[in-house]
């Protein structure tokens, strides 16, 4: 260290984070800032580039109560960087791409679309689902970058392509089965409207038992045995099902679909439930069950 300078008034350095720098700085006429000077006694240290460590030690070693001050301020400084990090400044782009909306081009938006998409059909909810308030307000909430299309788009395109796709994958699975049976029926919705059913099962590769149900048709048709036989035969065909590899087909016991498995030549099995259903249902025609039960309904 050198020698006592004259009482030039001291100045901070350029930049300086560090608290340490509260008790040292340059001479004005200093325009460098090469010598640092303390201001307790105005004594110059060695303090190469503006590093630190020697300012700290000469705190240290001479001058104890300034020493003290200065390890207080830094411990508290290290304190409050710790709890409150200074926030990083939003680039302008930043700003801007946090609002632009997806690309319907874009593997974002198309994800979220084919999760919505695979909610309609998984859970067999209407497509007007996709305009309800709640919905897009649920959409908005978690992505507010996605918007979400129309009920058109879900109509014509999305749910098309969603089971084009499955039907291609179930399709591949049933050219390698050997043997399989089928359980179909008819039966109404709620609105009346007649439909007819067709579920596939076989065992797999891995000698797993699966279970697909491969269509479900509108069927308008007279439901006589001879409609119902063309119907089934055609369904079979659109999944290019050999007939001479089914080992059975269940259904009901209507006298309907009894014809039409008779009319394909087809083995039949008769659905346990449904005859069991019909066996109490003639039952309960016997007088004396009629009776029994007219004495419980007073009970």
């Amino acid at each position: 260290m050198s020698t006592n300078t004259d009482e030039e008034e001291l100045i901070p350095k350029k930049g300086a984070t560090s608290v340490v720098w509260k008790w040292f700085g340059y001479k004005r006429s200093d325009i460098e800032q090469t010598t640092v000077l303390c201001k307790v006694c105005r004594k110059s240290i060695a303090a190469k580039h503006g590093n630190t460590t020697n300012l700290f030690q000469h705190l240290r070693q001479r001058h104890a109560v300034e020493w003290q001050e200065c390890v207080a301020l830094r411990d508290a400084d290290a304190s409050s960087s710790h709890k409150a990090p200074a926030k990083k400044q939003v680039t302008l782009a930043a700003a801007f791409s946090s609002v632009i909306p997806y690309d319907k081009k874009g593997p974002r938006w198309q994800a979220i679309t084919d999760a919505v998409t695979h909610y309609i059909a998984k859970d067999m909810v209407p497509i007007y689902t996709v305009e309800k308030n709640g919905f897009i307000k649920m959409l908005q909430t978690i992505d507010p970058k996605y918007q979400l299309p129309s009920r058109k788009h879900f109509a014509t395109v999305a749910l098309p392509n969603l089971y084009n796709k499955t039907r291609a994958r179930v399709a591949e699975q049933l050219q390698n089965i050997v043997y399989y049976s089928t359980t179909t029926d008819l039966w109404s919705s709620r609105t009346t409207h007649p439909y007819l059913s067709l579920t596939v099962h076989f065992i797999d590769g891995e000698w797993a038992l699966r279970g697909m149900c491969l269509q479900t048709s509108y069927f308008p048709d007279d439901h006589t045995g001879e409609v119902i036989a063309q119907g089934l035969q055609d369904s079979l065909a659109s999944w290019k099902l050999r007939e001479d590899r089914l080992v059975c087909m269940t259904t009901d016991s209507g006298t309907n679909m009894i014809k039409a498995l008779r009319l394909t030549e087809w083995p039949n099995l008769q659905c346990f439930g449904h005859r069991l259903h019909n066996a109490i249902m003639n039952g309960m025609k016997d007088p004396r069950i009629d009776r029994a039960i007219g004495v419980c309904k007073k009970v």
